[in-house]
């Protein structure tokens, strides 16, 4: 009977241990909304996870040449992922951006302080290295969103979280074909903008910025399990 109990007692304790996971936080990009996450959203509650567990803060402004990376647009990012961090089983998050999205969450990562907390970070379609269409700073800057807290090439915002560590493992999505980091030439330096320094992998696409998003859901998922 007592090796009945013991062996009841590993099953419960192997159960509850493959049932925690870290919590996601999903950051859309300039202009977009947390429904542009609904395929990826789909696919984590296919694969076990609660409603509960996924973070889909909404931020910006509609004054899409208006929003940066400092100032109201960073509040909503910074409480999702400071709540997923808090309500986390594992004690751990996992953070997927799209364009802006990905600059502005390794900002907020920073910024708390969660840099040994973050287990995966999946940065699709950023321009981490900043945008050859925003010019390069402080020159023809003529927005906020290409500004000093903006992607033009150069940016003291970029240079001031560039090569710092924010997740212990970095993934990257981009595509040659992407409208709008690769406006202008997709390469900054030699290259490619959405390629995150320090990167454990990198994965090309043959899609659009938009599609990046949309229709990498599986991969996105499979990255941070």
């Amino acid at each position: 009977m007592k090796i009945i109990q013991i062996l009841l007692l590993i099953m419960v304790t192997v159960t509850a241990s493959a049932a925690c996971r870290d919590a996601v936080v999903l950051v859309h990009g300039n202009g977009g909304s947390s429904s542009d996450w609904n395929n990826t959203y789909a696919e984590l509650l296919n694969r076990g996870y609660s409603g509960s567990e996924i973070y889909r803060p909404n931020w910006g402004s509609a004054c899409v040449a208006c929003n940066n990376h400092s100032g109201t647009e960073e509040v909503p990012v910074r409480n999702a992922i400071s709540d997923a961090y808090a309500s986390s089983c594992s004690g751990h998050v996992d953070v997927i951006g799209h364009s802006m999205g990905v600059s502005l969450a390794i900002k907020q990562i920073i910024a708390l302080g969660l840099e040994n907390d973050v287990n995966d970070f999946v940065g699709i379609a950023g321009a981490v290295r900043g945008l050859k269409s925003c010019g390069y700073y402080p020159y023809n800057v003529w927005t906020s969103t290409c500004g000093y807290w903006g992607l033009s090439v150069g940016s003291p915002f970029l240079n001031s979280i560039y090569n710092k560590s924010f997740a212990h493992q970095v993934y990257s999505i981009k595509s040659w074909n992407d409208q709008i980091v690769c406006y202008g030439g997709c390469t900054v330096g030699g290259i490619h903008s959405s390629s995150i320094w320090g990167e454990t992998a990198s994965y090309s696409y043959y899609l659009g910025h938009f599609g990046l998003q949309t229709d990498t859901a599986i991969k996105q998922v499979d990255l941070i399990q």
